[in-house]
């Protein structure tokens, strides 16, 4: 079954309300316009009901079936990115340095043509719930909500989300069960020296040498402290210390990401890395300190509902166009938090040829928002069906 005739009917429509919401991005949880724009098009669309407020600007819409049941819920992002667009379109960004560089405006729309189909045919048991997420790209939203109750507050039993894929064949669908993206974590080291005369350095306690010896000594983690097997990044991504050429510093700063699937292994990382910080920084003769932030949880994939999930796909895409066994990304995704409340499933749906995701040449493919509406459609109606 392609993509749903009536949400064809309307790809125009979407198409408009995409290109508008591109126009206003907004940051983390200040999705007042957009949340503004989407819940109006609820309204219009007669949803059952619209709560507002959530998470600071998220939205719950709440549609009725016909007859007694679960409620499936449906999930899209909201918020935007911190980049200057470069795309040159004709509605590019009025917000100077924000710009939608990762396809949520997309991800709004596809959800917002579901709403107007399920909400006009009603052809499914029970209720769906339609999540819309401020808070993605920076400060989980997602589990925001989720410690706001919204899983219990509206029965949701199981849950869906999608995300765009450039370089992905246009209007095909890849996901795996299990993991899928992985926890992400965030890991600064603040080092304190004695800093003085370049040409003296006998006279100092150097946090420049400090800084690099614990940078260089923070990777054995990954090379001599993790089974080959375990799938662990870290990366040490910034290194700020010093002002002249002539002048050894008083301090240093370092700073990183960690990705990992297992929670043995980011157990493992916190601990090791304590210890190296510890270790070197008395080797050097200075004092340092770890700041450790666990961030993300890994994003797990339910697996008879990434199963159930496939099949929708392809039910939409065509049997050819749907990979269920895709390798796991080392990106991170705040669904993460509503897959652990809930069984459910991720899947990516491809976009095409065209610059990559968080680039400022990044823009959504609207010819994808109907397969991506009718996946949503077709995962209520074939969850919940009538009869």
């Amino acid at each position: 079954m392609p993509v749903v005739n009536r949400i064809a009917d309307f790809s125009a429509d979407m198409a408009a309300w995409r290109q508008h919401l591109h126009t206003i991005p907004e940051l983390a949880f200040e999705c007042h316009e957009t949340a503004a724009f989407v819940a109006d098009r609820l309204r219009e669309f007669d949803v059952d009901e619209v709560h507002q407020g959530i998470a600071t600007t998220g939205i719950v819409a709440i549609i009725n079936g016909q007859g007694e049941g679960p409620t499936i819920g449906l999930r899209a992002d909201m918020d935007a990115l911190p980049i200057p667009e470069e795309t040159g379109v004709a509605y590019q960004s009025t917000k100077p340095g924000n710009m939608h560089a990762c396809g949520h405006d997309g991800h709004t729309t596809m959800l917002l043509g579901a709403a107007r189909y399920l909400a006009e045919t009603r052809n499914f048991r029970g209720r769906v719930a339609l999540i819309f997420q401020p808070a993605e790209e920076e400060g989980g939203g997602a589990g925001v909500m989720v410690e706001e109750g919204i899983m219990d507050r509206f029965d949701i039993s199981q849950i869906y989300a999608l995300h765009n894929a450039p370089g992905i064949p246009e209007g095909s669908f890849q996901t795996t069960p299990g993991p899928i993206m992985a926890a992400v974590d965030t890991f600064e080291v603040h080092i304190q020296g004695l800093g003085g005369h370049g040409a003296m350095p006998h006279e100092t306690r150097d946090p420049v040498m400090a800084a690099c010896g614990i940078a260089q000594a923070i990777q054995t983690i990954v090379s001599r402290n993790n089974y080959a097997l375990d799938s662990l990044v870290i990366s040490v991504t910034q290194i700020h210390t010093g002002t002249v050429n002539n002048v050894i510093p008083d301090t240093a700063f370092i700073n990183g990401t960690v990705r990992t699937f297992d929670p043995t292994v980011q157990k493992m990382v916190m601990e090791r890395m304590e210890q190296i910080v510890q270790g070197q920084a008395q080797s050097y003769g200075v004092e340092a300190r770890l700041d450790y932030e666990v961030n993300y949880p890994a994003t797990i994939n339910d697996a008879d509902k990434t199963g159930f999930a496939a099949e929708i796909a392809r039910d939409v895409a065509g049997a050819d166009r749907v990979m269920t066994n895709v390798d796991a990304m080392m990106g991170a995704e705040d669904f993460s938090y509503m897959l652990q409340s809930r069984p459910g499933a991720y899947l990516f749906l491809g976009q095409g040829e065209g610059a990559g995701l968080h680039h400022p040449k990044y823009n959504f493919n609207d010819d994808i928002a109907p397969v991506g509406a009718s996946f949503f459609a077709r995962i209520v109606e074939k969850a919940q069906p009538l009869g």
